[in-house]
């Protein structure tokens, strides 16, 4: 089993990135969430990874947070999730908003993700219910202040989409006012 990959990145076609292992050139399929963050081409870089085998492919994923494996390997155990789906919901879901919509039991959030319909979207509802979010160590969705959920509701408005919206809301301190705090989260997104 391949758990980890370090190497330098050769090319970036999202979602699938060429590392070289030591003369070994990997090709690994990563969620969005990895690949915005990855390092540019030529430089050196860590994924931790799960290896599927298939039938007719052997497919590596690779991950940057081991967060993010553990979410993957949590999905691929849902019935009718496989890998592609399970990448497409890190594409489409950080983390902990993946966790946050389990928690809080909305289908809504999930069926937005391309490849997710309503009945797969209850069904990870279901099975995921308690596993996610004590898994992986993440607060409560009920954290963060009603200041905070103001600003993330305006920045959506103004056409952000939630994963930029909530990076900028991570900048702002934590009893930031509205008006100051969407100031602030414009700032940081310009």
């Amino acid at each position: 089993m391949i758990g980890k990959l370090t190497g330098t990145l050769l090319e970036k076609n999202p979602p699938e990135v060429l590392l070289d292992c030591q003369g070994v050139g990997y090709e690994v399929l990563v969620p969005m969430s990895t690949f915005y963050h990855l390092p540019g081409v030529g430089e050196r870089v860590s994924l931790l990874t799960q290896f599927i085998v298939r039938e007719d492919a052997q497919l590596l994923y690779g991950f940057a947070t081991a967060t993010e494996r553990a979410a993957f390997r949590e999905l691929i155990k849902v019935a009718g999730v496989g890998p592609r789906t399970a990448l497409s919901v890190l594409s489409g879901l950080s983390v902990a908003e993946l966790a946050q919509a389990i928690a809080q039991q909305e289908p809504g959030r999930l069926v937005k993700v391309p490849g997710i319909g309503k009945k797969t979207a209850e069904r990870l509802l279901l099975e995921l219910k308690g596993k996610l979010a004590p898994d992986l160590g993440l607060a409560p969705a009920q954290a963060r202040s009603d200041a905070h959920t103001d600003i993330l509701q305006a920045l959506l408005a103004l056409g952000y989409n939630e994963r930029e919206a909530n990076a900028a809301l991570k900048a702002l301190p934590p009893e930031v006012g509205v008006s100051e705090g969407i100031k602030l989260a414009l700032k940081a997104l310009a």
